[in-house]
């Protein structure tokens, strides 16, 4: 091929991500797993796992991710299967709604919806075929995040993440960590809640400070 040829052929380079990135990057993919279905017997082992690895003293996170770990080790697989139905599959309203909408208007398919579905337009993503859930359940939002912390670790990409965090997750994640708290069926997900708030505590205060340093 000729050098002529070459220069014609624009390629784009490949992400780098920092180990944080990366981190940040599973943690919202693991989240959106948690609340897509329930967990399998592999994940479950791989949970324990983290525990033991991640869990300690440290802060909120690392008890998070302790107590996570405990829940996963001891709770049988076809318990937390069992909870998981109870907690989010209902014919009627689920005793803990997964959606943004519903915990900033108190109904579903509201404006919160509609300006998220604005939103993902304008970052090229959409809803699935075949996918159920509106875009505004805590699994799709969390898949969005994983996209957005993979897909632009620079500073364009921190600040889109920022403001879709802002804008959609931020403004309810910790009552819904509350709702998984609260309810009286929720033993191994008020532990995953716990873990999300932890988690999105952590990004929410990164967040902050670069909008700060942005001012």
């Amino acid at each position: 091929m000729s050098a002529a040829a070459n220069a014609s052929i624009s390629i784009q380079p490949q992400p780098t991500w920092s180990d944080e990135d990366r981190a940040r990057a599973e943690h919202y993919a693991l989240i959106a797993r948690l609340f897509h279905a329930a967990p399998d017997a592999a994940l479950l082992a791989a949970l324990a796992q983290a525990g033991r690895t991640l869990g300690g003293e440290g802060g909120e996170l690392p008890r998070a991710w302790a107590a996570l770990g405990a829940a996963a080790q001891t709770m049988p697989l076809q318990a937390v299967a069992e909870e998981f139905d109870a907690l989010f599959v209902s014919v009627g309203k689920p005793e803990v709604m997964c959606n943004g909408s519903w915990y900033l208007t108190g109904f579903l398919q509201e404006e919160p919806l509609a300006e998220l579905r604005d939103d993902l337009a304008e970052l090229g993503l959409g809803r699935r075929a075949g996918v159920t859930e509106t875009e505004d359940h805590i699994a799709a939002l969390a898949e969005v995040m994983r996209h957005l912390v993979l897909t632009g670790p620079d500073d364009a990409g921190l600040a889109r993440q920022r403001r879709f965090f802002g804008r959609h997750l931020a403004p309810w994640y910790a009552q819904f960590a509350g709702a998984l708290a609260a309810a009286p069926g929720a033993d191994f997900y008020a532990k995953v809640g716990g873990l999300l708030a932890a988690f999105m505590d952590i990004e929410r205060e990164a967040f902050d400070m670069l909008e700060a340093e942005a001012r």
